[in-house]
């Protein structure tokens, strides 16, 4: 199988991927603000999604070192469609705690595909890796697009309210399932199978490898801290569910679409010139977010918010690909993805209490700190190289 077609593959079963995540952004925390004991754990049934994908990416990555991508894949859409079926039930029994424990199994799922942008750098020659993440992410955009016109579309299409969603979502797992059981991609020989390399905390010690998960990490924290908390901030705003739903489609646009560019730039420009103006574009959407809460002000923050991470993100995740050798791949990337689902859960936790405590603005001024630190380290990291030319 050509590198080109996995690529196409891996990027459709990203599209399915992030279609269950935003449908789940979308409408947990307003069924978790109905069914919640207590409002302010509105956004737990988001929080545990990221925290089943958290506890399950160093695992998800050794089984895929041990059994293949493809069998990790399938595995990951298989629960994912457990996932979806269990929130089914709690919606129709009214039960907050199942809901939880569904979306569990989502984010086990989750955490199966996090490793979709790796496959794809693994099926790739070198100086194609940065395009084959950038392009494996663009399939996100369908995601974006389909995730809240499917939430919009099967909110209200069966009795009670979202049922129907979370019977798509299953449909959309599966489908994820089939298109995993197309992949071709070469699994490690026997002897990186049995080889271990260098201990984890020697990867861990080496600055390009601390930047590169400092990037990701906290990129992906404050976007999940802010997009988590604002259908909730929208509603408390007296915005409507389809201005919610528009929002959070220019928002994921904002994620993916720079992705069929982003590998380009990061060729043309360096990786970290790329970290540094993620960095200021996630600073200009925190401005607007703090000048006002109109739909136009949620919009370009969102949209600004979406971009940034994209950089930052697919910035990380190339300069992660510098740092380990192949049989430690599955160290190197499995404990990156821990620490960005570990902030994930952090934040969407943090998120649902705040907002619905002290509001949307204060929410945007703790983001600020987070953003200053991923700067901070793009930056010494690019002096350092650049002393050494």
């Amino acid at each position: 199988m050509s590198h080109r077609r996995t690529v196409a593959l891996l990027a459709a079963a990203q599209a399915l991927l992030l279609t269950n995540g935003v449908m789940l952004v979308a409408i947990n925390g307003l069924l978790g603000l109905q069914l919640a004991p207590d409002k302010r754990l509105a956004t737990l049934p988001i929080t545990t999604y990221v925290i089943g994908g958290a506890l399950v990416t160093l695992p998800a990555a050794f089984f895929m070192k041990r059994y293949g991508r493809r069998a990790g894949f399938m595995l990951g859409g298989g629960l994912g469609m457990l996932g979806a079926a269990i929130s089914a039930i709690a919606v129709y029994s009214g039960s907050f705690w199942l809901l939880c424990f569904g979306t569990l199994f989502a984010g086990i799922y989750n955490a199966f595909g996090q490793q979709f942008r790796f496959a794809a750098a693994d099926a790739c020659p070198p100086d194609w890796k940065s395009k084959a993440i950038s392009l494996t992410l663009a399939g996100g955009i369908l995601g974006g697009v389909l995730g809240p016109e499917t939430g919009k579309w099967t909110r209200s299409l069966l009795e009670p309210t979202y049922l129907a969603s979370y019977g798509a979502l299953i449909l959309f797992a599966g489908l994820s399932m089939f298109i995993a059981s197309r992949l071709r991609i070469p699994p490690l020989t026997v002897a990186e199978q049995a080889a271990k390399g260098r201990p984890y905390l020697e990867i861990a010690r080496q600055p390009t490898y601390i930047v590169a998960v400092l990037a990701a990490a906290c990129g992906y924290g404050v976007m999940n801290l802010l997009m988590t908390a604002t259908p909730l901030a929208m509603d408390m705003c007296g915005l409507p569910f389809d201005d919610t739903a528009f929002i959070l489609q220019w928002h994921v646009i904002g994620m993916f679409a720079p992705s069929f560019f982003t590998g380009s730039l990061i060729k043309r420009y360096g990786v970290l010139n790329i970290l540094l103006l993620g960095a200021v574009l996630m600073f200009a959407c925190i401005g607007i977010a703090l000048s006002g809460v109109t739909l136009m002000h949620f919009w370009w923050a969102l949209v600004l918010l979406g971009v940034g991470w994209n950089f930052l993100f697919i910035g990380g995740t190339t300069l992660l690909t510098e740092t380990y050798r192949p049989e430690e791949k599955a160290k190197a990337q499995g404990s990156n993805d821990f620490f960005v689902l570990g902030i994930q859960a952090l934040t969407s936790l943090s998120s649902g209490l705040l907002v619905t405590s002290e509001g949307w603005a204060l929410l945007n001024w703790l983001a600020l700190p987070i953003v200053a630190l991923t700067a901070l380290g793009s930056a010494v990291l690019w002096l350092q190289r650049r002393a050494t030319l």
